[in-house]
């Protein structure tokens, strides 16, 4: 099978859990997920099966939506409730005022990544390195929140949705608005609500997937119904449509003149989604201006 799941990524599963369940569930071994959420959060996770896992690094670089609860005066070790608490201090701030230091978190900005996560440290993850006791430094990464809204607040917790840039690790935003407060702060809860233009509306937990694989989904899903197509993850880039005759071409990954390609008479240098004369889709090819033609970057076939 080559296509997209979204997955519905229900609490105490990792994401590495539900790669392997449905390596089962599929009997395919070519899976991949689109972004590591941790055992406790839920929310949507695209994985990636056979040729589609080609798509992955694409999906790593969308952008995310996210719900959670931030609960100020609890400082942890892992900045989120499944820690050890290291520190409680009673909030001692208006809610006025704490919207108004909620919102100076918008925009560009470095980021420590948190000493428990799935980043590497020369060839060893932060979390195996944390649970053995040892910290390392970690270099601050540039990330961008585009948007944060209070949806509530019910001191001393506060259920914020955060629309960010990739790599944006929300439990230390929650650990660094708590410092800000000065009371401390860490994730209590968490929900991704969107990677991409996948959402948790159009996701589907474990036990529905396999019901379709067997065939006795309640709504007589398939599969199939279930899968998005390998390009659909790539609409941002525009596409184009080879000529009939040039099937061997494509086939063997060779350049394509502008001229054989229909629909357009103008490109720009740029990545485009190739797709055959039947519709099918072919892969990204980049337009070289100088020479007139296309050339492959990602094949599909």
């Amino acid at each position: 099978m080559d296509g997209i799941i979204n997955v519905y990524k229900e609490a105490g599963y990792t994401s590495f859990d539900v790669v392997a369940k449905l390596r089962g569930i599929l009997k395919q071994k070519k899976i991949g997920h689109t972004g590591t959420l941790d055992p406790d959060a839920e929310g949507a996770l695209p994985i990636c099966l056979g040729k589609a896992t080609k798509v992955c690094e694409y999906l790593l670089e969308k952008d995310k939506v996210y719900r959670a609860v931030l609960r100020l005066g609890v400082t942890t070790d892992t900045q989120d409730m499944s820690g050890t608490v290291v520190r409680e201090c009673s909030p001692n701030l208006s809610e006025e005022r704490l919207l108004e230091l909620i919102q100076t978190f918008t925009g560009k900005q470095m980021q420590i990544p948190p000493m428990y996560s799935a980043l590497k440290v020369n060839g060893r993850k932060l979390c195996d390195l944390a649970r053995a006791g040892v910290t390392v430094e970690r270099k601050a990464r540039e990330i961008e929140i585009y948007s944060i809204e209070a949806l509530s607040v019910d001191m001393p917790c506060v259920t914020i949705q955060v629309h960010c840039s990739k790599g944006t690790y929300i439990r230390a935003l929650c650990h660094d608005i708590g410092e800000s407060a000065g009371c401390g702060g860490c994730m209590e809860r968490l929900l991704r609500i969107k990677t991409g233009s996948f959402s948790i509306q159009d996701a589907y937990k474990l036990d529905e997937i396999e019901a379709a694989a067997k065939g006795t989904h309640p709504q007589g899903k398939r599969l199939s119904d279930l899968m998005f197509p390998i390009d659909s993850v790539l609409g941002e880039y525009p596409c184009v449509t080879a000529v009939k005759g040039t099937e061997k071409i494509l086939f063997n990954g060779g350049r394509l003149l502008a001229k054989q390609t229909m629909g357009q008479d103008r490109f720009s240098p740029a990545l485009y989604r190739m797709y055959n004369a039947e519709g099918q889709f072919v892969g990204l090819f980049r337009y070289d201006e100088k020479k007139l033609e296309f050339y492959p970057q990602k094949m599909f076939l």
